[in-house]
């Protein structure tokens, strides 16, 4: 098939990355979404009320009067087995925490968007990746974790927006689409999911027997509850928890690797850091110096085994954040010691720049690497 043709076929387009998660949400059979404006997000509701879904698949479309609120709906579209989410940005997602924390308990599913802004407080609009903690170990209360997608590129906004539906309900569990501002705002070509049909009443009762959709009389309604009074139920619904997280540790792991083969030196990013990083990987190997770079795609359940892979093979890794250090963690919780780790990031909505993290690379690492060799 030529190229003009498979384009024409799957519907290439060109948009933004907040745009492309509206345009999936339609197309995957989302049933509800519930939020509130705050940059650099507010495209994905803008564009849904654009796009009037509920004159096509049905799907509602809110604009609730808090992020509070807003989470609080998706509650309820999770408890009847509906297709639900929300959308917001660093600030307005802090205010989502206890629903959050509700949600995880309950074991529902959702999908909850965060494009990342710079902070504390109500910081800048600037993009930002310093909500890795509140995001990937559950900012909420209790012992709870999100399966937390990491897009690069507007087309994975695209294919994380079906991809965290997909897993939300296959463990019942709220999935986050982590994107900072670069990805949300920025534009490129994206091929659209096809449209899959919502689900009907008869399907959700058949596939969501949890779900709470008005039973006959004569049968005894769903509770759908976060609140336990006894201390060896609520150990229990504690260690189903953490037992389904480690399953989905076990499975679902994603990363994407780049010119790690015979590297010397690990580069590990994430979103935009990571497209920046390529390009410093490139530039690294222009001058002699086998870098690579590890992506990871899935921040919980983050590719420990995958980077601890490369910490007997490499002499250093440098994790660059635009933050004052988060992932860099559990980086080196990962290579537990065999290899130095370092970072580099810019904080304030400051993206760093490719030459910016090759000289890190060069002074942290090579630089440490041929000291070390001299003594």
């Amino acid at each position: 098939m030529n190229d003009t043709k498979k384009q024409s076929i799957e519907e290439v387009r060109l948009m933004k990355g907040n745009e492309a998660i509206a345009h999936a949400a339609i197309r995957c059979g989302c049933d509800g979404y519930f939020g509130y404006p705050i940059t650099p997000q507010s495209e994905i509701m803008e564009t849904l009320m654009e796009l009037e879904p509920w004159n096509t698949t049905g799907m509602v479309v809110l604009q609730a009067e808090s992020e509070t609120a807003s989470i609080n709906m998706v509650y309820g579209g999770a408890g009847c087995g509906k297709k639900s989410m929300t959308s917001s940005s660093s600030p307005g997602v802090s205010l989502m925490q206890e629903g959050i924390s509700y949600i995880a308990c309950a074991e529902l599913p959702c999908v909850i968007v965060n494009v990342m802004r710079g902070g504390p407080g109500l910081g800048t609009i600037q993009p930002s990746q310093a909500d890795y903690y509140q995001s990937v170990k559950g900012g909420g209360h209790g012992d709870y974790k999100l399966i937390t997608l990491a897009p690069a590129s507007v087309q994975e906004m695209a294919d994380h927006t079906v991809m965290a539906f997909d897993l939300a309900f296959k463990y019942l569990t709220p999935v986050l689409i982590l994107a900072d501002g670069i990805i949300g705002q920025m534009m490129e070509k994206v091929v659209l999911p096809p449209y899959q049909p919502r689900m009907t009443e008869e399907e959700i009762r058949e596939k969501c027997p949890w779900a709470t959709l008005g039973k006959p009389s004569t049968r005894k309604p769903n509770i759908i509850t976060s609140l336990s009074l006894e201390a060896e139920e609520m150990e229990t619904i504690n260690l189903r928890l953490q037992s389904k997280y480690r399953e989905i540790e076990k499975n679902e792991v994603l990363v994407e690797e780049f010119s790690c083969d015979d590297a010397e030196y690990l580069v590990v990013a994430f979103g935009t850091s990571a497209r920046v990083c390529q390009k410093a990987v490139e530039m690294a190997r222009a001058e002699g110096i086998k870098a690579g770079l590890l992506r990871p795609i899935t921040l919980f359940p983050f590719p420990t085994n995958e980077i601890s892979h490369y910490a007997d093979k490499v002499k250093g890794m440098l994790t660059v954040e635009m933050s004052a250090g988060q992932m860099i963690d559990d980086v080196r919780l990962a290579v537990n010691g065999r290899v130095p780790v370092e970072f580099y990031g810019r904080m304030g909505g400051i993206v760093p720049a490719p030459d910016e993290v090759l000289k890190a690379l060069k002074d942290k690492i090579v630089k440490r690497q041929l000291i070390e060799n001299a003594l």
